[in-house]
């Protein structure tokens, strides 16, 4: 058989081993057209190191070879000049697919052929022939790798030899054309040109720019004189679009909200009626994406000049983060001022609580006296009026200080209906101020739950005020109805419920969320069914909004119930006290000697004492069986005073009351006490009946003075 025939046949086995898929005059041109689609296609791409393989398997499949190799040839420090391989293909049905070796400076020198062709590649001379008329390092390579023909041509760029490109007949030793010789020159050629573009300065830059085009986060857009797209970077999280599928559309029917483009007929036209104004700006405005959506933006424009072309380049940065952030910080900036706000209130009405509790502490005792001693029934009633009244006051403050004082949830035996009567109190006047009436139906007899009375009072609260603000502005009948009930399955619960306009259904998923509101500006900060959401979940309960027909809303509240009925203190048989005498600490004269007349009815002697020395002065003028002491006087606290008697007469500690108004802020005074230290508390206004429930609690721990 001939070379030729070989040739032919090893041609015809390639193409029988293609995939079908695959169109054989297509996979295997003559080495003629294969070689101007390669040089073409070097010369037309950027960056060729992309296509190499590709376009090396095309130039070996013309030439009917199985492996073609792009050799590079550099100075290595240690090592001297070094052909490595850049990059090769082979075709693995002939060959395996291991890499031919690597030469270096010192495998050169040792072999006389190497060293000759190591010179000849310099000058640019071809280095072709057949395996077996070469001898020495080269031969038993070659042999190795199966290489019977090889055609190697010079590379260079910018005057320097860069490598070699090679290609090699694994089958038949074949002598090479003058044609193909020519072809592979032709081809090294436009790879030396194709090096030389990807080294220079204007290849490196657009390089850079297309990186940083492509790495932008912001999305970048060029539009030329006509709002024809001819840049856009990929920023599809943003837009939606991909680079090929926007380039040449127009501005305005792309990324230009719908409602900005009447009266345009092109991007162009927009850019000139609007005059430009975002060139050479930063500017917020809103944009649309690919479906549609409309969101926020910050713009930066730029005029470019290209010869006699006009072009304008838009950065464009997504605001969607930065306005959700914004809103967050604006939400907690109201939260701060809410608490803020709250902890204020909480201050005054300390305050307030104490100065009015202390007249009514006087008005409760002096009326429950006269109410003992009244000579006629008329005076008995008119007396336990104003008993009652001053009671309710005192409820009332107390209620509104619990509500705003924040502290943590104290759960203790609660009777619903006592805590739903106390919200009831609180919100009173501003159902009357509006017309609204309150209709009530409590279940028989305390249903307790485990709960922090405040905190249900402060629930119960805002259902209220809720219904009331919602029934402000509606004609016809404004009603809330209030219910406790006992729930079974060991709960017990309340609702509250009106007859306003209810709540959409669109929205009823959002009512328990934080700072969400229906309510005007300035009526609701959003934040009171969360809070109280908040609330019942922290006491194991449930909470849920109900509509109520034919119109109006139900909140409903259910809580652990508690097993039995606790006795109500001072509500239990009453013991006879062993206490005789008593010191009273109070800078307030008439609270003092109200609860002195108190005492005085059960048999217990007082001695008052207005403004507090020393402990020692106090107590040589007799030791008492028990102390009562205001808890804030200008001289020294009640807690002051209470650690001094310790010092001096230890067994104080289990006979000494604390009197306040404000319960809440001497909670964590208390608190701060060991348990065996803490010392009771009297709540102002107080009533014959509480001042009983104290000697009742003190009977058991001290014993009779003789």
């Amino acid at each position: 058989m001939s070379p030729g025939d070989a040739r032919t046949a090893s041609t015809h086995r390639m193409i029988e081993t293609l995939p079908p898929s695959i169109d054989p005059s297509i996979a295997a041109p003559g080495f003629t057209v294969a070689g101007a689609r390669v040089a073409r296609r070097f010369r037309e791409l950027a960056d060729w190191q992309s296509v190499i393989e590709s376009q090396l398997e095309l130039l070996a499949r013309g030439f009917s070879c199985h492996r073609a190799v792009l050799f590079r040839l550099r100075e290595v420090p240690g090592r001297g000049f070094v052909q490595s391989v850049s990059s090769y293909w082979v075709d693995e049905t002939v060959l395996s697919k291991a890499p031919p070796a690597t030469i270096d400076q010192k495998t050169i020198q040792s072999d006389d052929l190497l060293e000759r062709l190591s010179e000849e590649v310099r000058q640019g001379k071809m280095f072709a022939g057949r395996t077996r008329d070469i001898d020495g390092f080269l031969r038993d390579d070659f042999e190795r790798q199966s290489i019977k023909a090889f055609l190697s041509v010079s590379i260079f760029a910018h005057g320097h030899l860069w490598g070699t490109l090679a290609i090699n007949d694994c089958l038949v030793e074949r002598s090479w054309t003058a044609d193909e010789k020519a072809v592979m020159e032709m081809v090294a050629l436009s790879i030396g040109d194709a090096i030389e573009r990807s080294l220079s300065d204007a290849h490196v830059s657009e390089i850079i720019r297309r990186t940083m085009l492509q790495a932008s986060l912001d999305a970048i857009v060029v539009i030329d004189e006509t709002g024809s797209i001819i840049e856009f970077n990929p920023a599809e999280k943003m837009y939606g679009w991909t680079r090929a599928e926007i380039l040449g559309k127009d501005l305005l029917e792309t990324i230009i909200p719908s409602f900005y483009r009447k009266g345009y007929a092109s991007g162009g036209d927009y850019m000139r009626g609007r005059g430009a104004p975002m060139i050479g700006q930063r500017m917020e405005t809103v944009t649309q994406n690919k479906q549609g959506d409309i969101f926020p933006i910050e713009l930066t424009g730029t005029e470019m000049r290209l010869a006699d072309r006009r072009l304008f380049l838009g950065s464009i940065r997504d605001l969607r983060e930065r306005r959700r952030a914004e809103d967050e910080i604006n939400r907690q900036r109201e939260r701060l001022h809410q608490n803020e706000k709250m902890a204020a209130m909480g201050s005054l009405l300390a305050g307030v609580s104490h100065e009015l509790n202390n007249p009514l502490a006087v008005v409760v005792a002096q009326s429950t006296l006269l109410h003992e001693f009244a000579p006629d029934q008329p005076t008995k009633q008119r007396a336990e009026k104003v008993r009652a009244a001053a009671e309710r006051c005192g409820r009332i403050v107390k209620s509104f200080l619990g509500m705003v004082r924040l502290h943590p949830t104290l759960p203790t035996e609660t009777d619903l209906n006592a805590a739903i009567r106390s919200a009831l109190e609180v919100t009173a006047y501003g159902a009357r101020s509006s017309g609204i009436a309150v209709d009530t139906d409590f279940a028989p007899g305390p249903i307790t739950v485990m709960a922090d009375a405040d905190h249900i009072t402060q629930v119960a609260a805002n259902f209220l005020i809720n219904s009331q603000h919602a029934m402000g502005p509606i004609d016809g009948e404004r009603l809330i109805r209030v219910r406790t009930f006992v729930a079974g399955d060991g709960r017990n619960g309340f609702s509250v419920e009106d007859t306003g306009p209810g709540i959409p259904a669109a929205i009823r998923h959002r009512i328990f969320d934080s700072y969400f509101t229906t309510k005007p500006v300035g009526v609701g900060t959003g934040i009171g069914l969360s809070i109280s959401k908040s609330i019942v979940e922290r006491h194991q309960g449930t909470i849920r909004f109900e509509e109520n027909f034919p119109r109006g809303a139900r909140f409903v509240v259910e809580l652990p119930a508690v097993a039995g009925v606790a006795v109500p203190a001072g509500r239990e048989e009453q013991r006879a006290s062993g206490v005789r005498h008593a010191l009273l600490i109070d800078d307030e004269p008439d609270v003092a000697a109200s609860l002195a007349d108190i005492l005085g009815l059960m048999g217990v002697k007082s001695r008052i004492v207005t403004a507090w020395s020393s402990a020692r002065q106090v107590l040589a003028a007799g030791e008492p069986d028990l102390v009562f002491s205001d808890l804030r006087m200008p001289e020294a606290s009640g807690m002051t005073i209470y650690r001094e008697l310790l010092r001096h007469r230890p067994g104080l500690a289990r006979r000494f009351v604390l009197v306040t108004g404000d319960m809440l802020g001497a909670r964590a005074e208390i608190d701060g006490q060991p348990v065996h230290e803490r010392p009771l508390v009297l709540e102002k206004p107080f009533s014959t009946l509480d001042v009983r429930s104290i000697l009742s609690s003190l009977n058991d721990q001290v014993k009779a003075r003789p």
